[in-house]
């Protein structure tokens, strides 16, 4: 799950990437408003984490400008404004969720899964296609019932490609899902994830559609 968190304290901002890193998330950090609505111009996030005081573009009138194009990305403010009318006027502009200052990393990361997985339209945080299942609040995944012992970035390809069963994805999309703006990648990352996968989840969980890209498919 990729995700733009947009905070202009320094500290802070590089915490909350690197929690929400360890997590299992996908994280860009940006600290200014108006490079956070350029970036949301050009890339696709599963959510966005926002602060209220940046530079530039303070956060309600970034989210605002983000409604007025659109964006149907799910948006939680974290903020240290406690105040009831701040809160009032974040959601009346949009936002989904409006979290104080500080806050557990654990349970920022369960709201986001709970936004991500509401916007999907999935009731409960356990996905399955077939006899492959995988809850994404708890990063684990099993074959027939019986646990499948997955990398970080493994679980996070298989994730992409069961949350789109049906769907072809491409390697770009599958390498900009799982990666962030300063990760470095070999050209045969991805190719070597589905190699992974297919050793421990089956040879046809996953199919290649030459060319194109790669899909797992619901059984008829």
């Amino acid at each position: 799950m990729r995700i733009l968190l947009v905070e202009d304290d320094a500290l802070l901002g590089d915490g909350t990437r690197k929690s929400l890193g360890h997590l299992g998330f996908t994280v860009d950090w940006l600290q200014d408003g108006r490079q956070a609505l350029n970036a949301l111009s050009g890339e696709e996030y599963d959510a966005i984490v926002l602060d209220l005081g940046l530079p530039h573009r303070d956060g309600f009138a970034l989210l605002q400008a983000a409604r007025e194009k659109g964006l149907r990305t799910p948006i939680l403010i974290l903020t240290a404004r406690d105040d009831k009318l701040d809160k009032l006027k974040g959601f009346s502009l949009g936002a989904d969720d409006y979290v104080i200052k500080p806050v557990d990393m654990e349970e920022l990361a369960a709201r986001l899964r709970a936004l991500i997985r509401r916007t999907a339209g999935r009731a409960t945080p356990r996905i399955q296609v077939g006899d492959v299942e995988l809850d994404p609040d708890t990063r684990q995944a099993w074959l027939k019932g019986n646990i499948v012992e997955l990398s970080t970035k493994e679980f996070a390809v298989l994730e992409l490609l069961v949350q789109n069963a049906g769907r072809v994805l491409t390697r770009a999309q599958l390498e900009q899902s799982i990666y962030g703006w300063g990760d470095s990648t070999d050209s045969n990352t991805i190719e070597v994830f589905i190699h992974h996968l297919r050793k421990k989840l089956g040879s046809d969980f996953i199919q290649t559609l030459r060319g194109i890209g790669y899909t797992v498919r619901q059984p008829s």
